[in-house]
């Protein structure tokens, strides 16, 4: 059988694992379940590549210059792909044509993985970056600073792959929680596949807590400090991708990537 290789990407906690479930629960969709590997990411469960955690781990590989592929490395080899498919084959259910791998690093290696896969579809997951810096930081212990820069770093390196890559799309955490069927379907018709609702419940307010307890921060002068300084460095580089720092809840049309749903 041929089967078209879906690879989704996205900084952890940025809605990657949800997405994936939603797409896995397709008759015609298999995705890794019960591997035993963290969060049962491909990136664990193969030996051609580092996964994130040998660069630094959540909130901090994408500082790292080795963990940045593209076809220019010297991992891009038949071979290499033959050993990912015997790898991953045992955890998907080979019968079915739609085969999915995840893991947050395919965000910063998308020009790799076509590379070793031309024909793969793949999918980028986005989410704001607030959101996903008090999410991180209690596995990175960096700064709040420092996790909004390494978002910036992760997101413009996937702006700068995207118009070498004949497929991509990209789906923004925010608008899938608003209409998840809405925007599960357009990720189905892009993968060719007949839309179908999810069964999984999917709460549309977890980003709420994360922007007050970024609020809160105001009245601990060091956080406080820590939260100005990502505001004020950060905020018109993080408006292009339709989010704000100093008005979190705030939402606006994106002048790059889901701007133009990124499909070619």
């Amino acid at each position: 059988m041929d089967h078209t290789f879906v690879f989704i990407g996205g900084l952890h906690r940025s809605g990657t694992s949800l997405l994936t479930r939603c797409l896995a629960e397709h008759p015609q969709v298999s995705g890794f379940s019960d591997t035993g590997a963290i969060e049962d990411e491909g990136q664990h469960l193969q030996t051609v590549y580092h996964p994130a955690n040998r660069h630094g781990g959540p909130g901090r590989f994408g500082f790292h210059d080795e963990a940045f592929l593209d076809e220019s490395s010297p991992l891009v080899t038949p071979e290499n792909r033959d050993t990912l498919i015997r790898e991953w084959s045992p955890h998907w259910d080979m019968s079915r044509p739609v085969l999915l791998e995840k893991s947050p690093p395919n965000l910063i290696r998308t020009r790799f993985l076509q590379a070793l896969f031309p024909e793969a579809r793949q999918v980028a997951v986005i989410r704001h970056p607030i959101a996903v810096a008090c999410a991180t930081q209690k596995w990175s212990w960096t700064s709040y600073t420092s996790l909004v820069e390494h978002w910036l770093v992760c997101h413009e390196r996937l702006e700068q792959d995207a118009v070498q890559l004949p497929h991509l799309h990209v789906v923004r955490y925010e608008d899938f929680v608003a209409d998840p069927d809405a925007r599960l379907a357009d990720v189905f018709r892009y993968l060719g596949l007949e839309p179908r609702p999810s069964g999984l419940t999917v709460r549309d307010s977890i980003n709420d807590g994360y922007f007050t307890r970024w609020a809160a921060h105001r009245w601990n002068p060091l956080k406080r400090y820590d939260t100005d300084r990502a505001a004020e460095r950060f905020e018109e580089r993080v408006a292009r991708f339709g989010y704000s720092m100093r008005e979190p809840a705030r939402l606006s049309p994106a002048e790059v990537l889901v701007a133009s749903a990124v499909e070619h």
